[in-house]
């Protein structure tokens, strides 16, 4: 953050149109927006280290899903969003059982599956920054 200096950077963030995780959706986005924003101060050093990526999660019926939407998510025995940084350092695990508790096993899951998605979120956000405006 030194290399900011006086600047704040402030990161606003409307999800127009979603069937669930739009916190999620704002996090991604924000993560590329940010990086863009600061890439065009040109600066010495890029600040930021890594993306950001996130994705929910959770077990519905018993069975570990993806990117829920409004009505899995409604009705989800655990909850959970899950917010890593390129390269898959943990930042955010918040997971909720909604009904009953959830196992270690399928924590485990839930981790391994959504690290995997966030990398291809990340890679994702990798291209569209290649890309230019």
């Amino acid at each position: 953050m030194y290399a900011l200096g006086d600047l704040t950077i402030t990161v606003d963030c409307d999800v127009i149109r979603a069937d669930g995780g739009t916190r999620c959706a704002s996090i991604n986005g924000a993560a590329v927006a940010l990086y863009d924003a600061l890439q065009r101060l040109r600066l010495k050093r890029h600040p930021m280290r890594h993306l950001v990526g996130a994705i929910s999660l959770g077990v519905v019926g018993g069975e570990v899903l993806m990117d829920l939407d409004y009505r899995e998510d409604s009705t989800a025995e655990t909850d959970m969003n899950l917010v890593m940084a390129e390269g898959g350092g943990l930042i955010e695990i918040q997971g909720t059982a909604e009904q009953t508790p959830f196992s270690r096993e399928q924590l485990d899951t839930m981790l391994d599956l959504g690290g995997a998605a966030i990398g291809k979120i990340c890679q994702l956000q990798r291209k569209v920054l290649e890309a230019g405006p």
